[in-house]
C-alpha cells in the first residue's frame, strides 16, 4: 500500500513528539475494511520506527470511532478471503502492541465489535462522556471471537462474557469502571485530555518506555513465577542502561533528568 493509499483512509498529524492518527472513512463509520486495516498497520509500523515520536493517539472521524469489520467484505466469500481479513486484523492488533511507543485510543462516540477490540488493544484509552462500546456480533450470528481476545485481557472474564453474550452497549462510565478506558471527559475536552496523557507518557525516557511496554505484554500471560523470573532479568538490563543511571543520579541530585535522544 502506497503513502497515497494510506492517506485515503487516514490523516496523520504531529503535535510535538506526539503523532495523531485519525481514521477518515466516516461514511462507513470507520469500518475496519481490509484496506483500512492495511493502512493502519503500515501507519503504526512507520511511526513506530520514528525516534522522535514518543506517543501516538488514534482517533476516528464522524459518528463512530470504528464500527468494526466491514460486513460487506464478509458476505459469501471463500475461506481464503476470510483468512486474509482476519490475518490482517491480528497483524494490526499485534503491531499496535509491538511498536515501542504507547498508543492511546481517543473515543469520541461508538466503538463496536472489532472497533471495540481496537480500543481494548491500545495501551491506554480516553473516552468522551458520549462514548459507548459493544461487541454485538452474537446478534447477527457472528460471535466476536477475535475481539474477545483483547476484551478479555482488558476487562476480565465475566464482564467480557456479558458483553460478548448479550451484545449490549455499555456507556463510558461503565467502560471506565470495568477498565476498558482510563479516563472519561466531556466531549469538548477529549482531544486536550488525549494529548495531555500522551505528553505525560512522552516525558519519560524513550528506551525505558519501549522496554517497559514490551515487558508488560510479555509477562501478562505468564504464571507468576515465570513472570517474576522474566521481569527480574528485564530490571537487571534496565538498571544498566544509560537513561536509568541518569534518572537515578538526577533524583539523588534533585535535578531534572537529561534523557538520551
Amino acid at each position: 500500500m502506497t503513502e497515497t493509499a494510506i492517506r485515503e483512509y487516514l490523516s496523520i498529524e504531529r503535535d510535538g513528539n506526539v503523532a495523531v492518527i485519525t481514521m477518515r472513512n466516516a461514511k462507513r463509520r470507520n469500518a475496519l475494511s481490509l484496506a483500512m486495516m492495511r493502512a493502519l498497520e503500515r501507519a503504526f509500523a512507520a511511526l513506530g520506527a520514528e525516534r522522535d515520536v514518543r506517543a501516538i493517539v488514534l482517533a476516528g472521524e464522524g459518528a463512530a470511532f470504528s464500527a468494526g469489520h466491514d460486513l460487506r467484505e464478509l458476505q459469501g466469500r471463500e475461506p481464503d478471503v476470510y483468512r486474509e481479513i482476519f490475518d490482517q486484523c491480528v497483524l494490526l492488533m499485534e503491531r499496535i502492541q509491538a511498536i515501542p511507543q504507547p498508543v492511546i485510543a481517543e473515543v469520541a462516540t461508538v466503538a463496536t465489535a472489532a472497533g471495540c477490540q481496537l480500543v481494548a488493544t491500545c495501551d491506554l484509552a480516553v473516552a468522551s462522556e458520549r462514548a459507548r462500546f459493544a461487541t454485538p456480533g452474537v446478534r447477527i450470528g457472528l460471535f466476536c471471537s477475535t475481539p474477545m481476545v483483547a476484551l478479555t485481557r482488558s476487562i476480565g472474564r465475566k464482564r467480557a462474557m456479558e458483553m460478548l453474550l448479550t451484545g449490549e452497549m455499555i456507556d463510558a462510565p461503565t467502560a471506565l469502571a470495568w477498565g476498558l478506558v482510563n479516563r472519561v471527559v466531556p466531549a469538548e475536552d477529549l482531544r486536550a485530555a488525549s494529548l495531555e496523557l500522551a505528553r505525560k507518557v512522552a516525558e519519560a525516557a524513550r528506551q525505558t518506555v519501549a522496554l517497559g511496554k514490551a515487558a508488560f505484554y510479555r509477562q501478562i500471560d505468564l504464571g507468576q513465577p515465570d513472570a517474576y523470573a522474566f521481569t527480574k532479568d528485564v530490571m537487571i538490563a534496565n538498571a544498566q542502561a544509560a537513561d536509568a543511571q541518569e534518572g537515578i543520579c538526577a533524583f539523588i541530585d534533585k535535578r531534572a533528568p537529561r534523557w538520551e535522544p
